[in-house]
């Protein structure tokens, strides 16, 4: 019988997770729009009919410049960072002395991965606490930010995003295990 309620946390744990993290993107969302609303009262493109729960708006370098129109690539509903100028600001020599700024790639995909790193970050939480090893924790939170350093150094959305998902899904896998292990395992 223990076998089917660890079965039944790993999924509830690691699949049901993933409604629960796109409710609270669609909560912050909502919040940083209303704020944003406040703030900008006469702003022009409603985006309430956009999916909420993929947040796939950045803030680019180019913001402010002319010719930025406010518009955010997406590609397949994730998170892209539009062309403007290279994050580092690089610039080369041109004529009569001045820097020249480097142009631009094509819009580059930020967070790629995150739905199936989220179920397996669920997954190991969740694992982790059925197992008495909560300490495991550490090291699941470690291997996703260290591998997710890069991208969340150079986008501050996706920073916000990446905090905000990681949060969620391990408390939401946390409280699964805890219940099963407290309520259902003997």
């Amino acid at each position: 019988m223990n076998a089917l309620w660890i079965a039944v946390a790993l999924l509830v744990a690691g699949f049901a997770g993933w409604p629960v993290t796109s409710l609270i993107f669609r909560l912050a969302r909502t919040i940083d729009d209303k704020a944003d609303a406040a703030a900008h009262p006469h702003s022009v493109g409603d985006t309430s009919g956009q999916d909420p729960s993929a947040d796939v708006t950045v803030d680019t370098l180019s913001r402010g410049l002319p010719g930025d129109d406010g518009r955010h690539q997406t590609v397949d509903g994730e998170l892209t960072a539009d062309g403007g100028r290279p994050p580092s600001d690089a610039t080369r020599p041109g004529a009569a002395g001045q820097d020249v700024p480097v142009p631009a790639g094509p819009g580059q995909r930020i967070l790629r991965g995150g739905a199936i790193i989220g179920v397996l970050e669920r997954l190991g939480v969740c694992v982790a606490i059925l197992t008495g090893q909560p300490v495991a924790i550490a090291y699941i939170v470690a291997i996703k930010g260290l591998g997710r350093f890069a991208e969340l150094k150079e986008t501050p959305v996706a920073a916000e995003r990446f905090i905000i998902g990681t949060l969620t899904s391990m408390l939401w896998a946390a409280g699964t295990a805890a219940i099963v292990k407290v309520f259902f395992l003997h």
